[in-house]
Parts: structure tokens; C-alpha cells; sequence
């Protein structure tokens, strides 16, 4: 399964911001899934008590979730919001994300010793004691409302506590381990990071962060199945329901592209129901074009190989969009 390459050739004349954009398919990924639950590699062993604390809250999971974040707010406030605001707003969402991730290292530690990519986290290898995890992450949650709750309002806290929620009861206990479709409705936690941004800066919610969250939520499933293809074995060893765990290449390929198409359309949709400007409109024509383009490819020549460039692009995608939506709402 998965042994050829995509080919995506980049001609003469190309743009050069296309060719930046399209050479990072070629790459290797250096980073993990920063968004998506589970998706990131553990496989370096913590090694003092204080780094197997560090490494339960899996922070690098967590930048994407703060590089969506901030230029929402910014969004919301039509510029920069205070430096503060922004401080709590990121303080809160990474004691809250990080105390979700713990969690979840805590349900699943009966089967993280299962894959090769999860040996090494520190309830498997016993650097840190099931109870005190458990502990430690509720300590989290808690502080994590209360800075929120505190520094923002009590909208953003909740929104915030209900990200935990929906990802450790509906995704880490529910579905996780018993349906296919766990990533397209449990990825939903790692959307609403912006709606806590608008609701931190405008104590309410408008359509603006909705359509963001939709975007970020279309965008899940074909990332992370990207990521599962290539670890589908040690899914499959786990007994963990993974898409390209249960079905076939073509019918896995056909998800991600629906996905995929469905996330550009609804990151287009933004241009008019944000009023935003040339800055955002070309750069999300540009990746979405290169992101639909390189799943249409990996479903025609699948590979592993292939599927790991596409998760490294799709992760280049969702950063690059937001960073131009930043900078369209600075300009205009």
C-alpha cells in the first residue's frame, strides 16, 4: 500500500510565491501535526520528571492552535489588540490545550505502547504516575479558566473549557477508538481556538469566526489523514479505527479531496463575508489551488512518501492563511 511518489512540477515562469508554496510538498516534514488530536510524534523519551511534565502538554501541537488565535483577534479588532489581551488570551489557551493533550495521554496510555511514534511518551515508559498526570492536567483546565475568565471574559473561558470537553469525552472516549469518522468530528476542538480569539476581543461571536472555524474543521481531515497513512500499520496494531485504517486508497482519496475542495471554498467565502482584500483573496486562491492539486495527486499516485508532504504543505496552508489574514486587515 502507498509505494509511489506525487510528481508536481513546477515550470518556467512559475510565481515565485507558488514555487515557495509548491516546493514544500517535495520536503520532508520537520514539524509535527499541530492541530489535529494525536497527530504528532513522540517518539524522543523525556528525560527528567520536569520534561515528562512538558512533554504531557505536547506544546508544539500547540502552536498552531495560538498561530490561529492571534490573527483572528486581530480580525475582531480590525488591528492590533492590546499586547495584554493577546498575552492572557495565549497564556489561557495553551494551559487549556496543554491540559487536554494530558488527558488524553492519560486515556490512551494502554495503547500508546502499541506505536512505534508513541513508545516514549511518559505514562508508557513510567516517568510520570497515571494519577499524578491526571492531576496535573485538571490543574491546568482549572487555571486555565480562571486566567481566561479573569483576563478576558467569561465567554472566551467557556468556549474554551468546551474545546476540552468535546475532545476528551466525544474524541478521546467516544470515538476515537470506535468509528472511522472520529477525526472529522473530533477535529472540531482544535477549531474553536477562534472562536475563543473573537469572543476574547468582542465578548460575543459574529460570522466572521464562525466561517474560520469552518475552515479550520474541513481542514482536519484531510491533514491528518495525511499523517494516518503513513502510520495506518501502528493504527491498525492499536485497533484504532483510523480512515485509511478501514477503507480503501480510493475511497480515503475521494474523502480528502471533498474535504479539501470544501475547505478552499469556505477559506474563499471569507474574502466577502469579512470584506477582506487582495492580500488574503490571492494568497488563499494560491494555496488552495496547490492544496487541492497535491490531494488530487496523492489519491491518483498514493504513497507514503507522498502523504507526508501533503500533511507538511497542509500545515504551510492553514500557518500561510492566517498570516495573510493578519497582514490584510493591518493594511486595508
Amino acid at each position: 500500500m502507498f509505494t509511489k511518489n506525487i510528481v508536481l512540477p513546477i515550470g518556467r515562469g512559475c510565481p515565485p510565491l507558488v514555487r515557495w508554496v509548491a516546493v514544500s510538498l517535495r520536503v520532508r516534514p520537520v514539524v509535527p501535526s499541530r492541530l489535529t488530536p494525536g497527530g504528532h510524534n513522540s517518539s524522543r523519551t523525556p528525560r527528567s520528571v520536569l520534561g515528562g511534565y512538558v512533554a504531557l502538554m505536547k506544546l508544539r501541537v500547540v502552536e498552531l492552535l495560538l498561530i490561529t488565535t492571534v490573527p483572528t483577534m486581530v480580525l475582531a479588532e480590525g488591528g492590533w489588540p492590546s499586547f495584554s489581551l493577546i498575552l492572557i488570551t495565549l497564556v489561557g489557551g495553551t494551559l487549556a490545550a496543554g491540559g487536554a493533550n494530558a488527558i488524553n495521554m492519560y486515556i490512551d496510555r494502554d495503547i500508546d505502547g502499541l506505536m512505534e511514534r508513541t513508545k516514549n511518551r511518559p505514562l508508557v515508559t513510567g516517568l510520570i504516575a497515571p494519577r499524578n498526570a491526571l492531576v496535573f492536567a485538571v490543574a491546568l483546565e482549572i487555571v486555565a479558566f480562571a486566567v481566561l475568565w479573569a483576563g478576558t471574559n467569561l465567554l472566551a473561558a467557556c468556549l474554551c473549557m468546551s474545546a476540552t470537553l468535546f475532545y476528551v469525552f466525544v474524541y478521546s472516549i467516544w470515538l476515537k477508538r470506535t468509528s472511522k469518522q472520529n477525526i472529522v468530528v473530533g477535529g472540531a476542538a482544535g477549531a474553536v481556538p477562534v472562536l475563543v480569539g473573537w469572543a476574547a476581543v468582542t465578548n460575543s461571536l459574529a460570522w466572521e469566526p464562525w466561517l474560520l472555524f469552518l475552515v479550520i474543521f474541513l481542514w482536519t481531515p484531510p491533514h491528518f489523514w495525511a499523517l494516518a497513512i503513513r502510520h495506518s500499520d501502528e493504527y491498525r496494531a492499536a485497533g484504532v479505527p483510523m480512515l485509511p485504517v478501514v477503507e480503501s486508497e480510493k475511497k480515503v482519496a475521494s474523502a480528502m479531496t471533498t474535504y479539501c475542495a470544501a475547505t478552499v471554498v469556505a477559506s474563499l467565502a471569507l474574502i466577502w463575508v469579512a470584506d477582506l482584500g487582495p492580500v488574503y483573496a490571492v494568497t488563499a486562491a494560491v494555496l488552495g489551488a496547490l492544496f487541492l492539486g497535491g490531494t488530487i495527486a496523492l489519491g491518483r499516485s498514493p504513497s507514503a512518501a507522498g502523504s507526508m508532504r501533503l500533511f507538511s504543505f497542509s500545515i504551510t496552508y492553514l500557518s500561510v492563511l492566517f498570516v495573510a489574514l493578519t497582514v490584510d486587515v493591518l493594511v486595508r
